[in-house]
């Protein structure tokens, strides 16, 4: 229940009615953009109730596959998929959406449809294998942030039915626990030794953060200016503590007249926004 969207289901057929390309998935977006008063804002952009699909293909060697859907006050998304001898793996996503729709841009500035492209940083999949991802994961872009969670998609689907065969995403594989060796039985005792109890070794500190200069600029001026050291303590089934490294963490963002945005994404999957 952490996301309120609709699921989206495509079942694209070849000229013999067979199933050629098949899709169920649930996705969102996050869009930043600038306003009337020329600050900027982010919205929730979510699938509608009515969705269609025009556009798609099937896809062949020589032809990418098309999964392409249209929803809401015209928006749109799609993605390319290709095959080799072997495996299918997505190309690249568009999306465009329309800040003309006042119930998700009601302030916007820019009016009309706005496209950006996207790579699918997903790997190749095994043909006759079904790609699914229950977990949420992201995808981001310029001012766009892409939410997908409960996919389930293949592509160049053989012989009209959709493989039982699957090939899961990164977060769905869960993490292995430790192997614990087994417990030896009837091991011959040794004499008693008395010895002074050893103390408990202290669990290591967690050294601070180094401290980063992060800086944005609107032309040549600087707009927004941040020294800082960040560590993170994320509640997990232990704490888990990360510290934010300035050596390898990108600034990036935008700055308006009352309102200015900071992203820091360190490289490893560690985005935080000011």
């Amino acid at each position: 229940g952490f996301f309120q969207s609709y699921a989206v289901e495509v079942d694209i057929k070849d000229a013999s009615n067979a199933t050629c390309l098949y899709a169920n998935w649930m996705m969102r977006f996050l869009i930043t953009y600038e306003s009337n008063n020329s600050d900027y804002k982010t919205t929730t952009l979510n699938l509608s109730p009515s969705v269609t699909h025009n556009g798609s293909v099937c896809g062949n060697d020589t032809q990418a596959a098309l999964l392409a859907v249209q929803f809401g006050e015209g928006h749109s998304w799609s993605i390319n998929i290709t095959k080799t001898n072997e495996t299918y793996q997505g190309d690249f996503m568009t999306l465009t959406y329309n800040t003309n729709d006042t119930a998700v841009f009601p302030d916007a500035k820019r009016k009309g449809p706005v496209t950006v492209f996207m790579k699918d940083p997903a790997g190749p999949v095994q043909l006759n294998t079904v790609f699914v991802c229950h977990n949420s994961f992201v995808i981001e872009a310029e001012n766009i942030t892409q939410i997908f969670w409960n996919v389930t998609v293949q592509a160049f689907v053989q012989n009209g039915t959709v493989s039982k065969k699957e090939t899961r995403c990164p977060a769905d594989i869960p993490t292995s626990a430790p192997t614990v060796p087994p417990t030896i039985a009837n091991v011959t005792t040794a004499p008693t030794i008395t010895t002074s109890p050893v103390p408990p070794t202290p669990p290591k500190p967690v050294e601070n953060p180094d401290t980063g200069n992060y800086s944005l600029k609107s032309g040549n001026k600087t707009c927004f200016l941040a020294t800082v050291g960040l560590q993170l303590n994320v509640s997990q089934d232990k704490p888990l503590l990360i510290n934010i490294n300035p050596k390898t963490t990108v600034a990036d963002g935008a700055c308006g007249n009352t309102t200015a945005t900071l992203k820091l994404n360190d490289g490893n999957s560690t985005l935080i926004g000011f």
